[in-house]
């Protein structure tokens, strides 16, 4: 009995001693990513990036592991972030991507870079004038095949000057000059060829012919919508012209030769308005199919499996992400992991059968898993972040399924406060994914585990236009963004509140990002059943929207035409038609060199609610763009997160004394 109590006791204390995450906390976690295995099977190296809080960045290192589990991981590279680890063929050396300085570089850009696995310095491979975004070892290891960009030209002015309408893409700001090509890089001399070259594209993704004599190739055409109109190429890699093997689909992507390379696998879309498939052609390209009748799957991280008879793909599905088989010849598609988590990342290693992944879930960032590459004999490599993450309150998560308006079934999830007790009421945040084509699920959230830290409750739903449930719920968002849509959204809240009455319905908080932000605005300005909102970079006005954003007329897949086709459907769809109608506290965030929704759509949020006196505040993220909250400067990214706290503090707490972020310290609102 004592041996029980002592035990208990223990346990108490260790849960005592736990605190709730905070926005800070990103600052210490690390990020496992990248993985590949050895040519020998017995180790994986692998990225581990943390934030560096002084120079406000991420610092990438090279790490490795042994496959059989024997060893601790160990520290490969140290100093400049380091990235892309590529072993050699022979294994003896990896090479990564690294911009370390050198006495003939004034400005230090992003190099091939060579360890030798026996010890000593890294070399330096590569000296392309503008620095390597990507590469890939030849089958024989004697040259690489790099991702480099040209130009610009010398110019007489600072003006820029267009020729057609995709002049600016979210990330990349407004175009220059420059353009990716390929180049070959013998591994030996550094001498390097370029093979690839046009003006008016992007040559991106090349893969090596298992004979190391051709070269697949993604090419973006920078004239034209950027991803919708994406071709695959096969070069020499003597140089040549570039032949077509696939230009007949919609975001072609991925090409992955087969292991006898006679033919080459690929992702793209039949139709501008469905979700990309996989498609097989021959090394030719001379006429290609689609590798299975009817995927409902939306496939990424396309392999071959080493016989050539089936495909590997990652996909979301049902909250989930895991690895998935496709048989070549059946069209048959059996899943290889499972769990309640999501992969990230998977490689492989077919002489040992064996394969590496990341994963994560509601309570655990990336770590690296081993096991038998038909998912069997599963062991965990990493524990990267167990120190911090033992420290810390961490809530699980409850799956809420409930059914739409029309009959539909939805997935929902819940994660309840820190500390719950059932005689209590609690506020509750509703959250909204962006896409519409995304998914939320059980992978990890920063952001929800700092709303349970803060005493609320967390719902959020895959509602239709979501991946991950197939074709016909993921179109089913169609001329729907502000309709059933809508409705989905709300009967889940409904759901959540029926099946937990600890929820206090008279303070629900709603948020949301790019499409989530959008759902914000629209349900603020449909229902005043909410007390707070936080809409991040958000969509207020589909009229301007479309005409200043990077994808110009890009919302015409779900408007039943583009905006001259159907003027009245998208100034009905926007919010900003109904401002006169909101009533609930709303905080608007938004980045300044956002393309993907430009600034003024959280200007015209902003000027509306103020017009009609709702109480709203505008913060502006300078140097940031669409994607802040997930590779934004790590200051930002924080702050972004503390003041979606400082809101709901305010409004969902009825703290009137909440202190914002931008707060000088010894001043209290």
């Amino acid at each position: 009995m004592r041996v029980i109590l002592s035990f208990l006791l223990a346990g108490m204390l260790c849960a005592a001693d736990k605190r709730g995450v905070t926005p800070e906390d990103y600052f210490l976690f690390a990020n496992v990513a990248d993985p590949q295995i050895s040519p020998d099977g017995r180790l994986v190296a692998y990225t581990v990036t943390r934030v560096d809080t002084k120079q406000n960045k991420r610092n990438s290192e090279i790490w490795a592991a042994d496959v059989d589990g024997s060893a601790p991981p160990r520290q490969l590279t140290s100093g400049p972030s380091a990235s892309s680890p590529r072993w050699t063929p022979d294994g003896r050396a990896i090479a990564f991507l690294s911009a370390r300085p050198a006495a003939d570089d004034a400005t230090p850009r992003a190099q091939v870079q060579l360890l030798p696995m026996q010890g000593g310095e890294a070399r330096r491979l590569t000296l392309l004038k503008n620095g390597v975004t990507a590469f890939a070892w030849s089958p024989d290891g004697s040259r690489l095949i790099c991702v480099s960009r040209t130009g610009p030209p010398e110019r007489p002015t600072d003006t820029r000057h267009y020729f057609a309408s995709f002049y600016k893409f979210n990330g990349r700001s407004f175009f220059d000059t420059m353009r990716s090509h390929l180049w070959v890089v013998t591994a030996a001399t550094s001498e390097a060829k370029q093979i690839t070259s046009g003006d008016q594209r992007n040559d991106l993704d090349p893969q090596w012919s298992p004979d190391g004599k051709r070269i697949a190739f993604v090419s973006e055409h920078t004239d034209r919508e950027p991803g919708a109109v994406d071709d695959i190429y096969v070069v020499a890699a003597a140089g040549g012209e570039p032949a077509p093997i696939a230009e007949q689909h919609e975001g072609d992507r991925s090409p992955r030769w087969s292991p006898d390379g006679k033919s080459i696998a690929y992702l793209a879309s039949s139709k501008a308005d469905e979700s990309p498939t996989i498609w097989i052609a021959p090394e030719d390209g001379r006429g290609s199919r689609p590798a299975a009748r009817h995927l409902e799957y939306v496939p990424a991280s396309l392999n071959w499996r080493d016989d050539g008879a089936a495909l590997l793909f990652l996909s979301g599905w049902h909250g989930e992400q895991h690895l998935f088989s496709l048989d070549v010849r059946s069209s048959d598609v059996k899943p290889v992991t499972a769990g309640s988590r999501q992969i990230s990342a998977a490689a492989f290693h077919p002489a040992s059968h064996r394969m590496v992944f990341a994963a994560n879930d509601i309570r655990q960032l990336d770590e690296l898993y081993a096991s038998a590459l038909d998912g069997s004999g599963e062991r965990r490599l990493t524990h990267t972040n167990d120190e911090l993450l033992g420290g810390l309150d961490l809530m699980p998560i409850e799956r809420v399924p409930y059914k739409s308006a029309d009959g539909w079934q939805v997935d929902g999830f819940l994660m309840k406060p820190v500390g719950w007790q059932a005689d209590r009421k609690y506020p509750m945040v509703l959250s909204i994914h962006g896409g519409p084509a995304g998914q939320y699920g059980v992978g990890w959230y920063h952001e929800f585990q700092v709303y349970t830290s803060r005493g609320w409750a967390v719902f959020f739903a895959n509602p239709r236009g979501s991946t991950g449930y197939g074709t016909e719920f993921q179109r089913g968002v169609k001329m729907e963004w502000g309709g059933k849509a809508y409705d989905d959204l709300m009967n889940g809240v409904d759901a959540a509140l029926a099946k937990y009455p600890w929820i206090d319905r008279e303070r629900l908080g709603v948020t949301g990002g790019s499409y989530g932000g959008f759902m914000t605005n629209w349900i603020v300005s449909h229902t005043n059943r909410f007390k707070a909102a936080v809409t991040l970079r958000s969509i207020s006005n589909f009229v301007s929207d479309d005409g200043t954003r990077d994808g110009a007329y890009g919302h015409k897949r779900d408007f039943g035409g583009d905006l001259f086709e159907n003027y009245e459907f998208y100034w009905k769809s926007s919010p900003l038609r109904y401002a006169k109608d909101v009533k609930t506290p709303t905080l608007i965030l938004h980045s300044d060199d956002d393309q993907r929704v430009p600034l003024e759509q959280g200007e015209q949020w902003f000027r509306a609610l103020q017009h009609f006196h709702v109480p709203s505040e505008f913060v502006i993220f300078p140097r940031e763009n669409h994607d802040l909250t997930r590779n934004g400067e790590p200051k930002h990214l924080v702050e972004s997160l503390k003041w979606q706290v400082y809101w709901f503090d305010r409004y969902l707490n009825g703290n009137q004394k909440a202190t914002p972020p931008d707060a000088p310290a010894t001043s209290a609102r």
